[in-house]
C-alpha cells in the first residue's frame, strides 16, 4: 500500500477555482426537464436487476433506493409488502404478528427518462397455503419524491381501501433516494477498490493494482497492467486513489474492456456499454451488501402475494407465468400492462373458469362438444343469466362482486352510490361522474381516443393480428365485418381490439368524430371473448359471435368500422345513437349488458398511425389497460412536424 496521498490536482498561481460541480438534486432535474422521447415499450425483460437493457445516458436517470421501513395498521396479523414498478415486483418479509409491522427491506431500480416512475407499494395480510389478502396500497411518483432536497428522505404515505381512493387503513414509512451516474461510477469504484484495500485507505500501489487487475481480467500482460497504472496515477506519485480508479474505469471500458465479466454474477459483460454494465454491477454488488433485500423475480404483486399451496396448485396445472399471452392453452394468469403506470397488473379470473374455458376452447374435446351443442347451451345459459341479472334479487349481489373486484373498481368515480342500483344489471351498466374519463385534444378530431376502459391490442393489418394474437383459422376483417359493410380500404386496414372485462365500466364510447352512416346486426353464438378463446385454433371468436356493425364516416380517419361483439353472458347490446346523427369523439356510444364483451374498430388503410406504445405492447401479445378518451392514435393526414406537437403523454386518465 501506496504511503502518501495522492493529488487531485492543483490550480496554479492565482487562477480562479472551477466552480462546484451541481448537487445530485440538481442534475436529476435536469435529467427530468429534458427526457428523451421514444417509440416502443417503457419496459423490458432483462435481469433481476432491473431492466438491464442499452440505455444511453440521456435515457439513464439513476438509481433510487427504495426502502419500506414500516406501517401502522387498524388490527394485529402478520404482514408483507410488495413493490412494484414496471415489469418488476419485489416483496419483503413477514413480519411478526403486530399492528405495527417493521421491515427496514430496501431494493435498487433503474429509473428511465420516459420509463415507468410511479411506484406502488402494497401491504398485504398473509396467508401461506393460499393466496394472501391485499389491505391497503399508495402510489408514488418516484421524480417527484426524489426531485426534493431532504436530509432523511424519509416520508410518511396513507395506505388506501383498494375499493375506495377516499378511504385509509393504515400508514407506511418509506425512505427514498436517488444515485445519478457520476456518483454511481464513483461508488462503484470505491467498491472495486475495497477487494484488495486491506486497509481501508482509498489507495493502491502498483502491486495492489495488478493485484485488482487479474481479479477481473486475466487476459492483462504484466505491461499492459504498468500502462493502466500510469494512465490513472495522474499526479505520478505512483499510487492510484479511489477518484482516479473511477477515471480510469470509465475511460477504458468505453475504450477497451477490461472487466469482462460481473464479480459478482458473472454474467458476461460488454453487450452494451460502459454506463449498462457499471449499472448492472453497482445493483449486483448491492445484493451483498448485507442489508436486507426484498425478494424479486416477480411479475406482479398478485404473483407475490401466493402462498406455497397456490403455488403448488398451479403447478400441477402446468400454468405458465409470463409476459404476452402466445398461447392460450399454456395460460392460467392473463398479465396485461396498465398504460397510466406503465405497470403489469394480473387480470383477476376465477381458477375454476380458466380450467373450464381450457377444456372447451382449447382442445379436440372442447371442439366436438361445442360442434355438439355447446353453441346452443352457451345461448341458453346467457338469456338465463341475464333474466337473473335483472331481477330485483340480483342486488344482493353487488357487495360479492365489488369485494372479488375490490382493487380494479373505484366505486369513488361512479355517478350513484351503490344503494341507487335496484338490479345488477342497473349496477353492471353503471354511468361515471362527470369528468371521470376526460377526453385528450377534445377539439382536434385528428387526434383518435380509445373506446372504452378496457384491455386493448392493436394491428397495421389483419395478418399482425392472426400472427401475433388471434388464432382462429378463418378469421378475415370480411368475416368480421360482414359483406355488406367491408370495403376494400377497410379489408386492409388497421384493427383495434378493446376487451372489457368483467369489472370494467362498461359503457362504449365514440372513438373519431363523424357521421354515423349505417347500423347492420350480425347474429351469431356468444362465445367468450376471454384470450384463451380468441388465441384458439378451434373456433373463431370475432367472426362467429352475436356483433352489430356501424360504420362512422369521417374527414380525418375515412370510414371508421365500429364493431360491438357480445359473448357469454351478455346478449344485449344497447346503441344510444342513431344512423344519420353526427357524433363528437368521446361521445357515449352504448353499453352492454352483464358479462365481458368487445369493441372492434377497424380503420381504413393507412389512415391511423396508432400510438407506438401500443403497437409495441401487441408485439408482444401483450394486451395494454387502457382508459375511454386517452389517445389511441393520430390521422396520417397530420404531417410529422403537426404530429411532433402534440403532446400526447400530458393527457390524463382522470382528472
Amino acid at each position: 500500500m501506496g504511503h502518501a496521498s495522492s493529488k487531485r490536482g492543483s490550480v496554479g498561481g492565482d487562477a480562479p477555482a472551477p466552480p462546484p460541480p451541481p448537487s445530485r438534486f440538481t442534475r436529476f432535474k435536469r435529467r427530468l426537464r429534458h427526457p428523451i422521447h421514444r417509440s416502443g415499450s417503457a419496459s423490458g425483460s432483462g435481469s433481476e436487476f432491473g431492466n438491464i437493457k442499452n440505455l444511453s445516458e440521456q435515457e439513464f436517470t439513476g438509481i433510487a433506493r427504495i426502502e419500506i421501513i414500516g406501517a401502522e395498521m387498524k388490527f394485529k396479523d402478520r404482514w408483507f409488502a410488495c413493490l412494484s414498478l414496471g415489469e418488476r415486483t419485489y416483496r419483503t418479509e413477514t413480519s411478526d404478528h403486530t399492528e405495527k409491522p417493521v421491515w427496514k427491506s430496501e431494493k435498487k431500480v433503474v429509473l428511465e427518462a420516459n420509463g415507468p416512475t410511479v411506484a406502488r407499494i402494497s401491504v398485504f395480510e398473509t396467508n401461506k397455503f393460499s393466496k394472501s389478502n391485499l389491505i391497503g396500497y399508495c402510489e408514488l411518483n418516484l421524480t417527484e419524491i426524489l426531485s426534493q432536497e431532504s436530509e432523511d428522505n424519509m416520508d410518511e404515505f396513507q395506505l388506501f381501501d383498494p375499493c375506495s381512493s377516499t378511504t385509509t387503513v393504515g400508514t407506511i414509512s418509506i425512505r427514498c433516494f436517488i444515485e445519478d451516474p457520476i456518483e454511481i461510477q464513483r461508488s462503484f469504484a470505491q467498491r472495486v477498490l475495497s477487494v484488495v484495500d486491506k486497509n481501508g485507505d482509498g489507495q493502491l500501489s502498483l502491486s495492489e493494482f495488478s493485484e485488482l487487475m487479474n481479479a477481473f481480467c486475466s487476459q492483462l500482460s504484466k505491461e499492459k497492467i504498468e500502462e493502466l497504472f500510469k494512465q490513472a496515477d495522474k499526479n505520478d506519485d505512483d499510487i492510484v486513489d479511489m477518484d482516479e480508479l473511477a477515471v480510469l474505469l470509465a475511460q477504458q471500458q468505453q475504450e477497451e474492456t477490461i472487466i469482462n465479466n460481473c464479480p459478482v454474477c458473472g454474467e458476461n459483460l460488454g453487450k452494451y456499454d460502459n454506463m449498462n454494465d457499471i449499472i448492472h454491477m453497482t445493483l449486483c454488488f448491492d445484493e451483498g451488501t448485507g442489508n436486507q433485500i426484498m425478494t424479486g423475480g416477480f411479475l406482479t404483486e398478485k404473483q407475490a402475494s401466493y402462498g406455497w399451496m397456490f403455488k403448488l396448485s398451479e403447478w400441477a396445472h402446468y400454468s405458465s407465468y409470463d409476459v404476452g399471452l402466445h398461447s392460450g392453452s399454456s395460460a392460467s394468469h392473463i398479465l396485461v400492462f396498465d398504460r397510466k403506470t406503465k405497470r403489469l397488473v394480473e387480470e383477476t379470473i376465477d381458477g375454476k373458469i380458466i380450467l373450464s374455458m381450457r377444456a372447451i376452447y382449447q382442445s379436440k374435446v372442447g371442439l366436438a362438444l361445442i360442434d355438439a351443442g355447446v353453441k346452443g347451451l352457451l345461448q341458453n345459459l346467457s338469456e338465463k343469466q341475464g333474466k337473473q341479472m335483472n331481477s330485483p334479487e340480483s342486488a344482493k349481489d353487488i357487495p360479492k362482486f365489488l369485494e372479488f373486484f375490490k382493487d380494479q373498481i373505484n366505486m369513488d368515480e361512479v355517478k350513484y352510490p351503490i344503494e341507487h342500483f335496484k338490479t345488477f344489471n342497473d349496477f353492471f351498466v353503471r354511468e361515471l361522474k362527470s369528468g371521470a374519463r376526460p377526453i385528450c385534444y377534445p377539439d382536434r378530431d385528428e387526434v383518435a381516443v380509445c373506446a372504452a376502459d378496457s384491455r386493448l391490442m392493436a394491428f397495421n393489418s389483419a395478418s399482425d393480428s392472426t400472427r401475433l394474437w388471434v388464432k382462429g383459422r378463418k378469421f378475415s376483417i370480411e368475416g368480421l365485418l360482414g359483406p355488406e359493410t367491408c370495403t376494400d380500404s377497410l379489408r386492409n386496414g388497421t384493427l383495434v381490439i378493446f376487451r372489457l372485462a368483467p369489472q370494467d365500466y362498461h359503457r362504449f364510447h365514440v372513438p373519431v368524430s363523424g357521421t354515423i352512416e349505417s347500423f347492420v346486426d350480425i347474429p351469431g353464438y356468444l362465445y367468450t371473448v376471454n384470450p384463451i378463446a380468441v388465441n384458439s385454433k378451434y373456433c373463431n371468436v370475432f367472426t362467429e359471435n352475436k356483433r352489430a356493425v356501424s360504420i362512422i364516416s369521417t374527414q380525418d380517419f375515412g370510414k371508421v368500422a365500429f364493431v360491438a361483439i357480445g359473448a357469454t353472458m351478455v346478449g344485449s347490446i344497447t346503441f344510444l345513437k342513431e344512423k344519420g346523427e353526427y357524433v363528437n369523439k368521446g361521445d357515449e356510444f352504448g353499453y352492454f349488458a352483464f358479462g365481458g364483451s368487445t369493441v372492434i374498430c377497424v380503420f381504413e388503410k393507412d389512415a391511423i398511425q396508432i400510438d407506438d406504445d401500443l403497437l409495441a405492447n401487441s408485439e408482444r401479445s401483450l394486451e395494454t389497460l387502457v382508459s375511454v378518451g386517452t389517445t389511441l392514435g393520430v390521422s396520417k393526414k397530420v404531417s410529422d412536424p403537426e404530429r411532433e406537437v402534440l403532446d400526447l403523454d400530458k393527457c390524463s386518465l382522470t382528472e
